[in-house]
């Protein structure tokens, strides 16, 4: 997928991630995520920082946690994570036309908001249906790929199916479902297990 049509799904998912947010009670602002430690307010002040990073503050925040991306990245949520509902939300909006990001490849930033939209959304039981093209592009990325999420050693071994599309990945025991809880496992969010199903699922269990 080109760079234009990944900003394209990347400005659309942070638009209805705003549109999630907005309406939240306290309540659900405290709910915990699907990001351990995070709650939904802090996962989006999480998507909030990636949406504003660039480059030159990335290396900055980075050399400040010692080169340590999990304080590094916990420090930024729960920074933004202080800040009012509706200015959250309004900055967040405010990221559906721009294109700045980190040092990271484009795709890498769909996978972000895809992830930690979903992260947010199921502890809420708000139904959400990511384009399934969005979600293929980042499936493909992350079965490849050991860089910060581990998905392709989480998946070694297995073969994940897709059972709403046309998308396979692997050899060995099967594990099916739904694409967006495979991508969401991929990750290693455990929540996602309770829709996946095959002889597979008990080694993906097991895995961190």
């Amino acid at each position: 997928m080109k760079n234009d049509m990944i900003w394209k799904h990347i400005h659309a998912e942070r638009g209805l991630m705003a549109d999630t947010l907005a309406p939240l009670s306290p309540d659900a602002w405290a709910t915990p995520s699907l990001c351990t430690g995070w709650s939904v307010k802090e996962t989006a002040g999480h998507i909030l920082a990636a949406a504003e990073q660039t480059p030159g503050n990335f290396y900055k925040e980075l050399i400040a946690a010692r080169f340590k991306f999990d304080v590094f990245t916990d420090r930024a949520a729960r920074r933004l994570g202080t800040l009012e509902p509706s200015v959250l939300v309004d900055r967040l909006r405010a990221r559906t036309t721009t294109t700045n990001h980190p040092p990271a490849p484009v795709l890498a930033m769909l996978g972000e908001i895809v992830v930690h939209g979903e992260d947010i959304r199921r502890p809420l039981a708000i139904a959400h249906q990511t384009p399934e093209e969005a979600l293929l592009a980042v499936a493909d990325s992350y079965k490849k790929s050991n860089l910060l999420i581990g998905a392709k050693r989480r998946i070694a071994g297995l073969r994940l199916r897709a059972t709403d599309a046309a998308w396979t990945t692997g050899d060995g025991p099967d594990v099916t479902g739904p694409l967006a809880s495979l991508v969401l496992a991929m990750t290693g969010r455990k929540a996602a297990h309770a829709d996946l199903a095959g002889e597979g699922l008990a080694t993906l269990v097991t895995r961190d």
